[in-house]
């Protein structure tokens, strides 16, 4: 079974559900993504009705081919969906993928979703998928999401400079992250302990 088989499937632990995107979950998507405060380091915009309806559809085709899953969070402590993550970038026979398109509605920003999602996707990864690495990029300047991906035990690797365009034209440089199989158990060992402070979105 390919990874883009394996992935498409239900986590949980005790804090948050994740599951595939599909259509039913447009609308308690469209509940919370219509912020403009998740979108400010972002290659996509979510400004309005049509907006969403492209950006949803995009994430649903994503899905569907198997070139990335996408995960609905949903918190178990409201029952709400409180926003989306994916994995992405599959480069199986290199045991390699990444974690992006991490984003968090307002009201649930804060509060450690973001940090036990993030343990379901590297479980998954590492004892499911066995990769070897598994990848994070965020913007040089989302402070909050690279403070994050530093709270998980990611490994700050670099800066690819002017990486790409961002909506409005501006020139991206992306930093990266990573965490490899080898640090995975003393990662795990952390993370489990529950989240240090409130991790940004990445």
């Amino acid at each position: 079974m390919s990874w883009s088989e394996k992935v498409s499937t239900h986590l949980e632990n005790e804090h948050v559900l994740l599951t595939p995107l599909c259509a039913p979950d447009r609308e308690d998507i469209r509940a919370v993504a219509m912020d403009p405060d998740i979108w400010r380091y972002f290659t996509v915009v979510v400004g309005d009705d049509a907006d969403f309806e492209t950006f949803f559809d995009s994430n649903l085709a994503e899905h569907a081919a198997g070139r990335r899953a996408v995960y609905v969070i949903r918190d178990k402590k409201s029952g709400r969906v409180a926003g989306s993550m994916s994995l992405l970038s599959f480069a199986e026979k290199d045991r390699r993928l990444e974690i992006g398109a991490s984003w968090l509605g307002h009201d649930f920003r804060g509060k450690g979703i973001n940090h036990w999602a993030k343990l379901l996707l590297l479980q998954h990864c590492f004892e499911v998928l066995e990769a070897e690495r598994v990848e994070f990029k965020t913007d040089e300047l989302n402070v909050q999401a690279r403070k994050g991906l530093r709270n998980i035990g990611a490994t700050e690797e670099g800066t690819a400079r002017s990486y790409n365009y961002m909506p409005g034209g501006r020139r991206r440089d992306a930093v990266f992250y990573s965490i490899l199989r080898a640090e995975w158990p003393q990662v795990l060992a952390a993370l489990s302990q529950g989240p240090k402070k409130a991790s940004g979105s990445a």
